[in-house]
């Protein structure tokens, strides 16, 4: 580095020759070597280095005073923080009004119809009523067994169930209760045997499924048949459809206005206790009734206490087939019907609730 940025050039000796005096003892001044070795200042002699610092240290108090002058000069209080403006009545938005969960229109259609089917069935000819009750026990175990092999991998045999099932209701028409019972042994015979089929690896799980839907959906069906057989049959089995329809009704209807309370959250979280007990009182009325000017030899004392059977089943044939659901993690169990979804979808509140009403009119009115 070149001596002259550091000031001005030395003139004798190792830091220069004094002004006047003899020259100091020792080895001749070499001024090449005296420009080559001077050492460096360890304090630079920049007269604005230390001023440049103290600078940046005013320039960064000054922004902490204007940051902390910020800071200070909102509000110090909650109730100086500026709100915003109320909205006007006529801006406020209008409360969500509840809405049921299905197409009502389509629901009240699809209900309308399948009513007037079954009822046209029903006191026009016996025999045509058994059919719809068979092909509605077919499509049911369709949808069943469709369901448990797309969720759970259990093929349950369709085959048997479907013949078996048929079979099962006519049966029960025919030969009564003596003859459902041969039915479902035979059809869960059919199902262990039609498996054997197949591979022997979830044997156990597959014939367990089809025993448990050959019970659950045509046995329990057959009840609706072994009804028809009475003189009054016909008149019966409007009063088991009438009587379960207007549960369901009363339920959905007081339920959707007044529920607050839920009936079973881990069930069915729509379901409340507001709605058990309108099912309840409008089952109960209708069933009075329909006792009284429905049924030969029936009476209203009984037609309270064969609506609040009805609507007790139907509410846990409904909170049953919601547990299956929930297994499965479906919402409907087909698509068949719009507004309603699948068959099994509006035979969970019928399937249980008929060897109810049949022991109920046995014991009260007699079974002829």
């Amino acid at each position: 580095m070149n001596d002259s940025s550091w000031g001005a050039p030395p003139r004798a000796g190792y830091w220069g020759p004094p002004d006047q005096g003899p020259a100091p003892a020792g080895p001749a001044y070499d001024e090449h070597d005296a420009q080559q070795t001077r050492p460096m200042p360890i304090v630079p002699d920049f007269p604005d280095a230390g001023r440049d610092a103290e600078d940046r240290n005013d320039r960064d108090e000054h922004n902490d005073r204007d940051r902390g002058a910020a800071r200070l000069s909102g509000p110090l209080f909650r109730d100086e923080i500026p709100q915003e403006p109320m909205p006007t009545p006529q801006s406020a938005p209008e409360p969500e009004k509840k809405r049921a969960g299905r197409d009502l229109r389509a629901a009240i259609a699809v209900g309308a119809g399948l009513g007037a089917v079954i009822v046209a069935s029903l006191f026009i000819v016996k025999a045509v009523f058994v059919g719809v009750v068979a092909v509605a026990v077919v499509v049911g175990l369709w949808e069943l067994t469709s369901r448990l092999e797309e969720r759970k991998q259990i093929k349950a045999p369709l085959v048997p169930l479907a013949v078996g099932g048929a079979a099962m209701v006519v049966a029960g028409y025919v030969r009564g209760a003596e003859g459902a019972w041969v039915a479902m042994a035979l059809t869960a015979l059919a199902v262990l045997v039609w498996r054997m089929t197949e591979p022997p690896e979830g044997y156990l799980k597959d014939v367990t499924a089809g025993v448990f839907a050959a019970f659950y959906v045509p046995f329990l069906a057959t009840f609706v048949a072994m009804m028809l057989t009475a003189d009054d049959g016909p008149q019966r089995v409007l009063t088991f459809l009438m009587l379960t329809v207007v549960s369901d009704t009363g339920a959905y209807a007081v339920g959707w206005r007044f529920g607050k309370h839920k009936l079973a959250p881990r069930i069915s979280p729509g379901k409340t206790r507001e709605g058990l007990v309108g099912a309840v009182t409008f089952a109960m009325a209708a069933g009075a009734l329909c006792m009284q000017f429905l049924i030969d030899d029936g009476t209203w004392w009984q037609g309270l206490l064969l609506g609040f059977a009805v609507a007790a089943s139907a509410t846990l044939g409904d909170l049953g087939e919601s547990m299956i659901k929930r297994d499965l993690g479906i919402k409907d169990m087909g698509t068949l019907l719009p507004g309603h979804g699948g068959i099994m979808d509006r035979l969970d509140s019928l399937l249980p609730t008929a060897p109810v009403v049949w022991l109920l009119f046995v014991v009260f009115v007699g079974s002829g």
